[in-house]
């Protein structure tokens, strides 16, 4: 959950950003296919992501520390030029 939640923080924040929406994506099948999640959603708070999802018909909650779910963003904001987004062909 947590690297879903991760790399959809980027894609969401970069939708040209092809591999972030890629790699997100793959993430979600996952979840959905081997841990049978469904209905994600995402709050977030000054500290905290809350994440409430439906997994093998039970409701879940998760919570994960901003600062570390933002941690990829921020270093892609910090320093763009290590991560350049190349046209699709």
């Amino acid at each position: 959950m947590y690297n879903w939640l991760t790399i959809k923080i980027v894609s969401d924040a970069r939708p040209e950003d092809k591999a972030a929406r890629e790699t997100a994506e793959l993430f979600a099948s996952i979840l959905a296919d081997e841990y049978g999640v469904r209905y994600p959603e995402i709050t977030v708070d000054e500290e905290l992501y809350y994440v409430q999802a439906v997994s093998k018909g039970e409701e879940k909650k998760y919570r994960f520390p901003r600062e570390l779910v933002e941690g990829m963003l921020s270093q892609i904001n910090n320093e763009p030029e290590k991560y350049v987004n190349y046209p699709e062909e």
